[in-house]
């Protein structure tokens, strides 16, 4: 990979669960930190949900690297905001063999 231009903020957050009084819980959203990362759009799908159909927007979403166990490097139970936008990250892989950069697969979740 040959510079990549990490030109965008987000926030990196991982769930937390929290209890609702009722012995059950509720999600919420911790923010870990902020990270500059290059957004890339890929091809969407269609993806059927029950009798509707959706369009699925997936993303590929480099970063820094940080060592295994950082609280900075993303994991795929964490998902980056930007603004209003949510992305769940699915995946994540070094982008090379200099280790230099890690390349997120998420989706871009929309709020229901």
């Amino acid at each position: 990979m040959t510079g990549a231009r990490l030109n965008r903020e987000l926030v990196l957050e991982a769930p937390d669960r929290v209890p609702d009084g009722s012995g059950g819980f509720f999600e919420t959203w911790v923010e870990l930190g902020r990270i500059w990362a290059e957004v890339r759009a890929r091809p969407g799908r269609e993806v059927r949900l029950g009798t509707a159909i959706a369009a699925r927007a997936t993303h590929q979403i480099t970063v820094r690297a940080a060592p295994f166990g950082a609280a900075s490097r993303p994991t795929p139970t964490q998902r980056f905001r930007e603004g209003p936008r949510r992305f769940r990250i699915l995946s994540v892989t070094e982008a090379d063999l200099s280790g230099r950069h890690l390349v997120c697969a998420a989706v871009e979740e929309t709020a229901a």
